[in-house]
């Protein structure tokens, strides 16, 4: 497939991009700095600011899919989702965030006292950028949450999928690496499963 990925240089962008890479797949990688994208098979760098709706749409045109994996607060969701609205690109893919999981009936996780403070206005803010999504009519999305905890580990291909409740292991941790992360992001994107709805991945 031609994928746009948006946030190729990040922590999680850079292994949605070595997954794409492996996978065979030709990526247009989308950075302010493109000299931070990693060199890989089948990527093509490119630089764009995330705050220009014309500049993203036309470096999504063209592609099967458009993936965004910016921060929430380093980008405007209504300028990316209507980017990839005027893109036409058949899919929209977003890098969630875990904080609005539910872990209780009617209770996100960044509602809990043991929220990070640090943290939570990149939380509210991707729980803002959903809500924006499920009121996108016409735009074939899926947003995948992390667990409570993603962070750079191995790529094992072992892990559990699920809906809007925050996942938890048998010790009770939340926890999901950034490589297989971005398998079951990938995993989506090649044989979609979670059509206009928001998942999760943990262990």
């Amino acid at each position: 497939m031609k994928v746009a990925l948006l946030g190729a240089s990040g922590m999680v962008g850079s292994r949605i991009l070595a997954e794409l890479s492996r996978r065979g797949h030709q990526v247009t990688a989308l950075a302010r700095n493109p000299g931070k994208i990693a060199a890989l098979p089948g990527v093509t760098p490119k630089a764009v600011d995330a705050f220009d709706q014309a500049a993203l749409a036309a470096a999504f045109s063209g592609h099967d899919a458009a993936i965004s994996a910016v921060h929430f607060t380093a980008s405007d969701p209504a300028v990316l989702i209507g980017a990839a609205k005027a893109s036409n690109v058949a899919r929209y893919l977003v890098v969630g965030g875990a904080g609005s999981l539910e872990v209780a009936p009617g209770k996100a996780l960044f509602d809990t006292p043991e929220f990070p403070a640090i943290y939570l206005q990149e939380a509210k803010a991707g729980g803002a950028f959903l809500d924006l999504l499920k009121a996108a009519a016409a735009l074939d999305w899926s947003f995948l949450s992390p667990s409570a905890l993603i962070s750079p580990g191995g790529r094992t291909g072992k892990f559990r999928l699920g809906t809007d409740q925050l996942l938890v292991d048998a010790n009770g941790k939340s926890a999901i690496s950034a490589e297989d992360y971005a398998i079951a992001f990938v995993d989506e994107l090649e044989a979609p499963k979670h059509s206009r709805q928001r998942f999760t991945v943990g262990y």
